[in-house]
């Protein structure tokens, strides 16, 4: 497990580029979380096998967990999903605050300095509160996966599906929804639930400032990715274990 204790190890210590200020999203950078090192408590000797895949969760506030323990935040909370569904996987959370997509794109390159066998890219968030252009999004999307491409060939993409907020209005927001299935198409790549279904808009699911999960919302959020998630999870194992056997 000496790549995911790296990877844990570069998400934590900084991503080495100039990110966005975050500004009118109301976020702080403060909140950068990682995985937890290989030899945490909760990862269990079948976890640190060579089926377990390491599972690289790249995006914002969101994945970081803002406002929670880094333990809450839903990439952590899949982790320990899938450990107790006996298809065990690394997480390392690389959520970072107040990050838009053209920030997203400065930072890949650091991030994929450690290998990982699947990159789910959550990005797009701080775009849409802050109203820019989805034309400008959907180019940064697809530079993330290119990105990936040219790092790390063998892993697996999954992009999750954004949304962006009404006040913006229907022109808008159906822009920027468009872009999501028109990427995950053009690319090739799996495209995820919108990652806030069932708990954007109701209050008793977030925290005060509305925007981010609390914990019970966290816990939906788990839900969703990881029913989305799972059968991903497990051809990237099978793949795994077949390139060991051989």
């Amino acid at each position: 497990m000496a790549r995911v204790a790296a990877l844990a190890c570069i998400v934590a210590c900084g991503s080495g580029g100039k990110v966005d200020n975050p500004g009118s999203s109301g976020e702080t950078k403060n909140n950068t979380t990682a995985a937890k090192a290989a030899d945490s408590p909760a990862v269990t000797s079948a976890a640190k096998s060579a089926q377990a895949p390491v599972v690289l969760f790249f995006g914002t506030s969101l994945t970081a967990g803002l406002g929670l323990e880094p333990d809450q935040a839903y990439p952590s909370l899949i982790e320990k999903k899938a450990l107790a569904d006996g298809v065990p996987i690394k997480v390392v959370n690389a959520g970072l605050s107040g990050e838009t997509t053209a920030g997203a794109v400065r930072r890949i390159d650091w991030v994929l300095r450690a290998p990982a066998d699947l990159i789910v890219i959550e990005g797009g968030a701080n775009d849409a509160l802050r109203g820019l252009p989805p034309e400008d999004a959907r180019a940064n999307l697809e530079q993330l996966i290119a990105a990936v491409r040219a790092k790390q060939p063998e892993a697996k993409i999954v992009l999750v599906q954004m949304e962006a907020p009404p006040n913006f209005g229907v022109a808008y927001t159906r822009s920027f929804h468009a872009i999501y299935p028109e990427v995950a198409k053009k690319e090739s790549v799996t495209l995820l639930p919108f990652l806030l279904d069932g708990v954007a808009g109701i209050p008793r699911l977030n925290q005060p400032d509305g925007v981010h999960p609390n914990l019970t919302g966290e816990r939906i959020v788990a839900d969703n990715v990881w029913k989305a998630l799972k059968p991903i999870v497990g051809s990237v194992r099978l793949s795994l274990l077949h390139k060991q056997q051989n």
